[in-house]
């Protein structure tokens, strides 16, 4: 918790000044002695909470208030006896020592947090650069070498090598593209610029253009779309639903065996606000499922961090595609959460509140 100073100095008088009328309201119970251990208490208490100059004037004002309030004789600043000189002082110099070592350990605490913050910035780059190295590396070397053979006239290619060589080409792009999309969707929503562009969109065409950018020659998957009748249009932003839609096909994908199952699922789902006044609000629900083996327990809260992969998967990847679906979602004020179904594999369920309009009623806008 940090407080600004003006409020650590205000908190500092207000203890002092709180614990000592307490100790005077009950002053025929308790002895000088036990005050002091209750003022010290105060003093520590502060240091927890403030900055070394609050705590010494904690100290110090716990110091005089002790003497004047509670050692005889009472309301001066003399001391009678020899042995409340020294108790005196030994008070004092306790709540000094009490409050250099408190800030001593928050200045220590500091460092470790920052030596920590470190080391976790050093690791997603370490993170970042291994798989960039390996997801930019893959493609450029493809193309280049598939081009250099293409470009060879000492090569005799024969026309349906040059048609897998191109096609080689057109792969390798497309993931390159991919990866390069990843980047800079994680920029935008880092930099805060995003901006929706809100249109009517019809969820049916949006499936089929994120299927299209799948490599579906090699495809072993099958894909199942639900889709309810006459589901609304949707005003959303097309470019951004379609990018979630796509990097959890990609996620699915890449987590599953050949030959699995995946289930796209939309419904709309209608709540009403005043039934007299027909005053109703939409969500649109969209369900990526799959029949492979699931996601582990532990990841469940950690899958939509930035960089972040499960452990000894065989796919490459940043660890950006669905820290990415989670920014878009958040972006039209939605969430997305991620669990495990029997009675195998795993679903990620998003919601987005938006406004919807049949066909008929948009043709009469």
């Amino acid at each position: 918790m940090h407080l600004k100073l003006k409020t650590q100095y205000l908190l500092a008088f207000s203890s002092v000044i709180l614990l000592t009328f307490c100790c005077l309201l009950f002053q025929n119970y308790l002895n000088y002695k036990s005050v002091a251990f209750i003022l010290l208490l105060g003093v520590s208490i502060i240091a927890m909470l403030c900055e070394i100059a609050p705590v010494l004037i904690t100290a110090t004002l716990s110091a005089f208030t002790w003497n004047f309030f509670f050692i005889e004789p009472k309301y001066t600043f003399s001391v009678g006896s020899t042995e409340d000189r020294y108790l005196l002082m030994i008070f004092f110099i306790i709540a000094l020592i009490n409050a250099v070592l408190s800030n001593r350990i928050k200045k220590y605490e500091k460092q470790v947090r920052q030596k920590e913050d470190e080391q976790r910035v050093i690791q997603l780059y370490n993170t970042l650069f291994n798989s960039l190295s390996h997801e930019l590396k893959t493609p450029i070397s493809t193309i280049l070498g598939a081009t250099d053979s293409l470009k060879d006239n000492n090569l005799q290619i024969s026309p349906s090598n040059k048609e897998l060589l191109i096609d080689e080409i057109f792969k390798a792009s497309l993931r390159l593209n991919t990866q390069v999309e990843n980047l800079l969707n994680i920029s935008r929503l880092e930099s805060g610029v995003l901006q929706l562009k809100l249109e009517w969109i019809q969820m049916e065409d949006i499936i089929y253009s994120a299927i299209n950018k799948l490599d579906i020659d090699n495809q072993t998957h099958m894909i199942d779309i639900q889709l309810p009748d006459n589901l609304p249009l949707y005003k959303l932003d097309k470019g951004l639903v379609e990018q979630i839609l796509h990097n959890l096909l990609v996620n699915a994908i890449s987590y599953t065996p050949e030959y699995s199952t995946i289930i796209i699922s939309i419904q709309n789902e209608r709540i009403v606000l005043d039934s007299h006044k027909e005053h109703f609000s939409d969500k649109l629900l969209i369900s990526v499922s799959d029949n492979g083996e699931g996601l582990p327990e532990y990841a469940l809260t950690t899958i939509f961090d930035k960089f972040y992969r499960i452990e000894s998967n065989k796919s490459g990847g940043t660890g950006l595609g669905l820290s990415i679906v989670k920014g878009f979602v958040e972006a039209h004020r939605g969430n997305v959460h991620a669990y495990n179904i029997e009675p195998k594999g795993a679903c990620f369920a998003i919601e987005i509140p938006c406004e919807t309009s049949y066909l008929n009623r948009l043709k009469n806008e």
